[in-house]
């Protein structure tokens, strides 16, 4: 985690020393009055907040809620998007979550802060104060994407006045969350996985990222011929995009325009293998004459999804230059 820390006294930097000996693993860059005298703190002035919005994962302010929120304001954009905001006050009995309570993590910073500091984290947001599932939070812990940030509220409103259906394409254990049921009818409902299924009316979809697409193509694809490939062979396979991890690919293809264009266009991480690194996967691949000739390894995209999930679930499928398979990591839902 990336950290910025913010102090406007020297009790405020006692307290932000304290921060960063209760967070060892946090890479922190630390801020205050230049008259205090801190040899670890930077020089402070209002140029740092924007930068450090954008750049860090955590903002901390030791000092007063009003100086965070009055600093923060104008950089405001999305709870999807927006770090994690917090704010101590200067003698650390206190640490409140201001912004990104869920998907950023504000509130179990705050909490895990609080059991460091012995101080009380003063969480208000209504599902946590009332012991209810939080869709966005328990998203962003397990590494699924969010469907519809509007549906989400939505969902998380209707828990809170009271239960509504979950389901999931794997095993869900015992006992599901507070303010949630085990079905697949009604108006509006959860669905957790990586099929792209509707079971409700309205389904608000936790999508976790754990496919593998491995792609081969010919010299010279275009940008557009990948994408159009993985985008039908998901569709094809009621596969939700939202889930894609990473695309795979072997190293000959590292310098190939169209595809880094592509992964770039649709944030999909893109890795490559060796030759090597691909003849060493265990199973049962589709291969080809050609591509041994030309690549020292008889499959590549099955072969580059496989290498390092637990099973193939889309076999090779080639469009207009393109082959693509897909594979899916272990995965598991979880609760508590």
């Amino acid at each position: 985690m990336r950290a910025a820390l913010f102090a406007f006294s020297r009790g405020g930097c006692a307290t932000a020393r304290r921060v960063m000996a209760a967070l060892p693993e946090a890479v922190f860059v630390c801020y205050t009055m230049e008259r205090f005298g801190e040899p670890a703190f930077l020089p402070l002035d209002k140029a740092v907040y924007g930068v450090c919005f954008s750049a860090m994962d955590a903002l901390i302010f030791v000092g007063a809620c009003g100086i965070a929120v009055r600093e923060i304001a104008p950089y405001v954009q999305s709870k999807k998007t927006d770090p994690a905001v917090l704010c101590i006050d200067e003698a650390g009995r206190f640490v409140i979550p201001l912004l990104s309570g869920h998907i950023g993590g504000a509130n179990a910073l705050a909490e895990k802060l609080a059991e460091k500091l012995d101080a009380t984290a003063v969480v208000t947001t209504a599902t946590d104060v009332r012991g209810k599932f939080a869709v966005d939070a328990w998203a962003a812990r397990h590494g699924c994407a969010i469907s519809d940030m509007g549906l989400a509220k939505a969902v998380s409103a209707a828990i809170l006045e009271g239960n509504i259906p979950l389901c999931s394409q794997f095993p869900l254990p015992s006992p599901l969350p507070e303010g949630t049921f085990a079905g697949e009818t009604g108006s509006l409902g959860i669905f957790i996985g990586w099929r792209a299924r509707t079971p409700f009316a309205r389904t608000l979809r936790l999508i976790p990222r754990v496919l593998r697409v491995g792609v081969g193509c010919r010299r010279g694809i275009s940008a557009g011929a990948v994408e159009n490939a993985v985008q039908a062979v998901f569709a094809e396979n009621v596969l939700d995009t939202a889930a894609i991890r990473g695309v795979y690919s072997i190293d000959l293809k590292q310098d190939e325009a169209g595809l880094l264009a592509a992964c770039e266009r649709n944030n999909w991480p893109v890795h490559f293998y060796t030759a090597q690194q691909l003849r060493n996967v265990a199973g049962d691949f589709t291969p080809s004459d050609f591509v041994r000739s030309v690549t020292g390894v008889d499959n590549v995209c099955e072969r580059a999804a496989l290498l390092g999930a637990e099973k193939l679930i889309v076999q090779k499928t080639a469009r207009d230059g393109v082959t693509v398979a897909v594979a899916a990591e272990h995965w598991e839902v979880r609760f508590g």
